[in-house]
């Protein structure tokens, strides 16, 4: 290599051909274009751009527009359907006061969200306790995936609304027989979804913890946990979600104090305006709880789980 180096540097260098002497370029008259309004720029240079505002913001404020001209067109040809305008003025007026108390059965729009939400919190609650361990067992275990594996789907297709006696039979009162039926509806997603996201944990993490003789805490606690908590999370929101629309309906069936009783009892009153406001509040608690286990989920999911 030396050598080779040695002869690349003895050799004479080839002689470099003269270039022409440059000609004298006459620079070319600059036309005058039509001078055009600068785009308005931030202090550093760079220029604002309203297009993704616009794109967040308009579509949503279009189909909200849209909504309240197809409500406008339905209540100009229907006397029983009030307007928009009507309906804002009775909401007005409703949440003006929405925690007064005038007897067990009459309290304001508040209360009667609070109570829904204290029964959905309760049936969701207990069944996380016992979805979620019975969703790892299932899909850590075989044997246990084809014992209950049967039975979930026989009863998984059962509308919740159809087990709402049999508690009204075993309770004998409206408040548990409702929170029997929140649980029912919400722990079918986990145990679902929670057993799907351990069978689904790659087998070189079971290899490498057998290799290890790690105990079975230490598998469930390090490598299940962390796999299946996506999947866990995803039957989290749609349990939520479901039970927050089936204790609607089981109030209005089991009466009481509750956002569906609430309801109900309007429509006895012919008060549709308030049956109105009750659908958006109700969507309206559906859409910050569904929010709200988004963010728990992203704030606990891995950074390509999010994407």
């Amino acid at each position: 290599m030396s050598a080779v180096m040695n002869n690349l540097m003895n050799e004479p260098a080839a002689p470099v051909a003269e270039s022409p002497p440059a000609r004298a370029v006459k620079p070319a008259v600059a036309e005058k274009a039509p001078t055009l309004a600068a785009a308005p720029v931030q202090g550093n240079g760079r220029k604002i751009s309203f297009k993704p505002f616009l794109l967040a913001v308009l579509p949503p404020i279009l189909g909200l527009a849209l909504l309240v001209l197809i409500w406008e067109i339905v209540a100009a040809k229907s006397s029983g359907i009030p307007t928009p305008l009507v309906t804002l003025k009775a909401a007005i007026v409703l949440f003006s006061d929405p925690f007064y108390r005038n007897g067990p059965n009459d309290q304001g729009i508040g209360w009667n969200i609070l109570m829904s939400l204290e029964r959905v919190g309760t049936g969701f609650g207990l069944a996380a306790l016992v979805g979620i361990p019975m969703g790892f067992m299932i899909g850590r275990f075989k044997f246990l995936s084809g014992m209950f594996n049967p039975i979930i789907s026989i009863l998984k297709p059962v509308s919740p609304l159809a087990w709402l006696p049999i508690g009204l039979l075993v309770f004998k009162a409206a408040n548990p027989a409702s929170i029997w039926a929140i649980f029912i509806c919400s722990i079918w997603p986990m145990i679902i979804n929670t057993a799907v996201g351990v069978q689904r944990v790659p087998q070189d993490y079971m290899n490498v913890a057998r290799v290890l003789n790690l105990s079975e805490w230490k598998i469930v606690t390090k490598i299940l946990f962390p796999s299946v908590l996506p999947y866990m999370l995803t039957g989290v929101r749609l349990s939520i979600g479901t039970a927050w629309l089936v204790i609607v309906a089981a109030e209005m069936l089991t009466g009481g104090v509750g956002i569906g009783f609430w309801v109900w009892d309007e429509w006895n009153n012919l008060n549709v305006p308030h049956i109105i406001i009750a659908i958006f509040a109700i969507g309206v608690v559906g859409l910050l709880l569904e929010q709200a286990l988004v963010a728990i989920a992203k704030a606990f999911t891995y950074e390509e789980v999010r994407s």
